[in-house]
């Protein structure tokens, strides 16, 4: 399961007093590090292609950096739904794992801007994910520490189609008029993605339950219409080390702390 934001106790530590409302059963043919790394990412993906976006057969749907541990579960399960998926990849390693993804007409790009110049014209309805942060400001206003990886808020606005949704984890996006005024013409529409707002309601509580396990994440995990991107289980003595690598995001796969 997931702690709720209210949760007194920590995930780190060998007993755990979580409300039932909160967990759900762990299928037989699925082990415990692939049940704990892809709770979460799943529950994100899930949101963002049914409640957010409503992809659907012939959807096209761009995921930024896909080879992240949420982009490798959000391209797999767009690709299940019927869509027709194009990915980044920050570099050669990540652009060779994408390729053992990618079905039949499945495509690649290392650039927005290479995308853009050879698709931006074909694409009148599309959806992008971005996971990852990026840039608000330009190259000269963005502080150094900034990966130049990262795309431009105007290059994603260019990309959408009409009708377009750009689905975003960036909590602290900045639209200017000119942005606003893009996403008017287009018809497009910018939705924030916090898996948090399933823990806070009430109301949404069954339905929350049914995504994580009935319907959905870890069915589909049992059925193995995914897979998730992890590293090999960390032993507790590591935690501490693995939890400072993930708040610095440098860990390029999930980890998952083995008891």
């Amino acid at each position: 399961g997931i702690l709720p934001l209210d949760s007194e106790e920590s995930g780190v530590c060998e007993v755990v007093l979580v409300h039932e409302h909160c967990l759900v059963p762990k299928p037989e043919k699925v082990c415990w590090a692939e049940a704990a790394g892809t709770v979460r990412d799943g529950l994100r993906a899930y949101t963002a292609l049914h409640y957010l976006s409503q992809v659907s057969p012939g959807t096209s749907v761009l995921v930024l950096d896909g080879a992240s541990p949420f982009g490798t579960i959000a391209i797999q399960l767009a690709q299940h739904r019927g869509a027709k998926v194009i990915s980044t990849a920050h570099s050669l390693e990540d652009k060779q794992y994408l390729e053992r993804l990618r079905p039949a007409g499945g495509e690649f790009y290392p650039s927005l801007l290479k995308f853009v110049l050879q698709n931006v014209s074909k694409y009148f309805f599309l959806g992008i994910y971005s996971p990852s942060p990026v840039r608000l400001y330009s190259a000269e206003d963005e502080p150094a520490s900034k990966s130049q990886l990262l795309p431009h808020k105007h290059d994603i606005i260019t990309l959408l189609g009409a009708g377009g949704h750009w689905i975003t984890m960036e909590k602290n996006l900045q639209l200017d008029p000119p942005d606003s005024h893009s996403l008017f013409l287009k018809g497009a529409t910018v939705s924030f993605l916090n898996d948090e707002i399933w823990n806070l309601s009430n109301v949404q509580q069954g339905k929350y339950l049914d995504i994580l396990w009935w319907s959905y994440i870890m069915e589909k995990l049992s059925n193995r219409i995914f897979r998730p991107q992890l590293d090999e289980p960390i032993p507790l003595y590591e935690a501490k080390v693995s939890m400072e690598i993930v708040q610095k995001n440098q860990a390029r796969k999930r980890q998952v702390i083995q008891f």
